[in-house]
């Protein structure tokens, strides 16, 4: 029975974390006009938030081992580079009222943040192996941190035409692998663990490369270098100071 009661406490809670991302898409209720220099900054405000997203998963996986994270991180890259070679030669495809090249990107990101969930799902079922007290903490800072991750999605999508409803919609959507995820690693704690790292560095990996690859020269397209810049950095530097000060991760 307490075994049971627990599986309950680790499904509930990383459930809770998977709708959080859809928060992120809040803020475009307040936004009706998007032209192109906002296009460009929300483009360069994206790439800033995968950026400190990376940072932090390479920090946490360096953490249980450097070796395996930076495995993760070249196997990211190979997996990142594959998917788009493969998404670019298939026919059209359209994804969130997307068509066309948006519809690539789209794919990508979605694609990648799905993986990153995977990773957060196994840390969130792993940290209830160490206890209830531990595994709350570890859930409401990773339902805390997926806000900015929803944003970083719904700053994709809703600039390029997608509704508010749909672009909140898919946000979630990346998450779903974190309920999936929990409770499995909460059963078998010691088989999970030592992919941790693996999985951290692989989402980082292919974060990194959409954010080079995509949302900066995309960015570039509609704003100046200096501009773009210093959205990156503000952005990085936000969820950055979030993470430390806010959540103490």
């Amino acid at each position: 029975m307490v075994i049971e009661t627990g599986v309950w406490i680790v499904l509930l809670g990383a459930t809770v974390t998977a709708v959080a991302t859809g928060l992120g898409a809040l803020p475009f209720l307040f936004v009706r006009d998007i032209g192109d220099w906002w296009l460009g900054v929300f483009n360069a405000a994206a790439g800033g938030l995968m950026l400190a997203a990376s940072h932090s998963l390479i920090t946490e996986g360096s953490m249980l081992s450097t070796g395996r994270t930076l495995i993760g991180i070249l196997v990211g890259l190979a997996l990142i580079l594959g998917a788009n070679t493969f998404i670019s030669r298939g026919d059209d495809h359209d994804v969130a009222e997307l068509a066309g090249a948006d519809a690539r990107k789209a794919l990508l990101i979605l694609g990648i943040m799905t993986a990153h969930s995977f990773a957060e799902g196994v840390g969130v079922g792993v940290s209830y192996g160490g206890g209830d007290e531990l595994g709350a903490f570890i859930t409401a800072a990773i339902a805390v941190h997926n806000i900015p991750e929803g944003l970083a999605i719904s700053l994709v999508l809703v600039p390029r035409g997608t509704p508010l409803w749909k672009a909140a919609g898919w946000s979630i959507f990346t998450s779903l692998p974190q309920p999936l995820m929990a409770v499995p690693a909460f059963l078998f704690v010691l088989v999970f663990e030592p992919f941790l790292p693996i999985g951290f560095g692989l989402a980082a990996g292919a974060m990194i490369w959409m954010v080079f690859a995509e949302l900066i020269p995309d960015a570039l397209e509609d704003v100046p270098g200096p501009t773009a810049g210093a959205a990156v950095t503000l952005a990085f530097a936000a969820l950055f100071a979030f993470q430390h000060f806010v959540l103490h991760v």
